[in-house]
């Protein structure tokens, strides 16, 4: 536990960035921002390690001071660690991270995704929404929109039904990977929201999509 708590006040102290000092006295003051991120850390880090597995004390204990640190610098800084978060575990995955404001979008091609008219996640996707499952693990103070998306082919109802399987199929998955269900809303929009023209195969390949929004919770 020692060992646990030294880590985590060397995290606290990271957090803060540069502490200004006092010349007059030589004392070091904390700004706003920098004090809250000091004490959410240690807080968080003490909280992950009571609270961990004894096997995992040491990694659990650093996550939540890390998350701890982030929530007391506000809401822009724990966006920006989930960010940074998603860009490492998707490096060359195909999925596109757009960061809109406080929110992440994560857009999933179906070369990556689905086959041709079909719902089911594709073997190779399992591992890139496993690593999404993760980080949305760690950030548990955002909430998760996932948006089926088709190409024109075929009709409107049609789409639109395939485009909820799609999205539910994707809710599942990350479900079954631990993220709460009461975090996540699964949404079809079929044919409706094109990002490439439909006259062409490339262009309908890059409309048959899954889009994920991480959005923080009011409040957090």
């Amino acid at each position: 536990m020692k060992k646990i708590l030294l880590s985590t006040a060397g995290l606290a102290f990271l957090l803060t960035g540069c502490v200004p000092t006092d010349p007059s006295t030589g004392e070091t003051t904390l700004t706003n921002t920098g004090g809250g991120g000091a004490i959410g850390a240690a807080v968080g880090g003490l909280f992950g390690a009571v609270t961990a597995e004894e096997g995992n004390r040491g990694r659990n204990a650093l996550r939540g001071a890390l998350a701890g640190g982030v929530v007391g610098a506000g809401v822009g800084a724990y966006m920006d660690y989930q960010e940074r978060e998603l860009r490492t575990a998707l490096e060359g995955s195909g999925v596109e991270i757009d960061r809109q404001g406080d929110d992440l979008r994560l857009v999933m091609p179906s070369e990556i995704t689905f086959d041709f008219d079909s719902a089911a996640i594709k073997p190779s996707f399992y591992g890139i929404l496993t690593n999404v499952s993760d980080v949305m693990i760690n950030y548990p103070e955002t909430v998760v929109q996932i948006a089926g998306h088709t190409d024109s082919v075929g009709s409107e109802a049609y789409n639109q039904g395939l485009s909820v399987e799609r999205a539910g199929a994707v809710r599942n998955f990350l479900v079954g990977q631990g993220v709460s269900p009461a975090r996540m809303a699964a949404i079809g929009l079929g044919e409706n929201y094109p990002i490439a023209s439909n006259d062409t195969e490339y262009g309908r390949a890059q409309n048959r999509r899954v889009e994920i929004v991480l959005t923080p919770q009011s409040g957090s």
